[in-house]
């Protein structure tokens, strides 16, 4: 695994790896070490979609309701939500079809 891998490049090696270990060609050491390497694999993927979900909490509108992007620290406490209802933002025929 790379130090530069990329989620799908992890999970397209996951694949491969299963693909092989499922196969019963393996012996039993190369079995192994490729049950390592998923393992490993699976944690790096579970890293990297925890991060992106923590990136998509971050997301929060700015005073005049613009949507407004933090950058994400692993390290920082997680905000606590608000009590308070949000503000409707003013409708305007230039905004863009909202998810939110």
């Amino acid at each position: 695994m790379g130090k530069n891998q990329t989620f799908e490049q992890a999970v397209e090696r996951l694949e491969s790896l299963v693909e092989a270990m499922e196969s019963g060609q393996l012996p039993l050491e190369e079995m192994l070490d490729r049950y390592e390497e998923g393992t490993r694999l699976v944690q790096f993927c579970s890293e990297k979609l925890a991060a992106a979900e923590k990136r998509i909490e971050i997301v929060t509108r700015n005073a005049a309701g613009k949507p407004e992007v933090a950058p994400f620290d692993p390290n920082a406490p997680t905000p606590a939500p608000s009590n308070r209802p949000a503000k409707a933002a003013k409708p305007s025929t230039e905004d863009e079809i909202s998810l939110f």
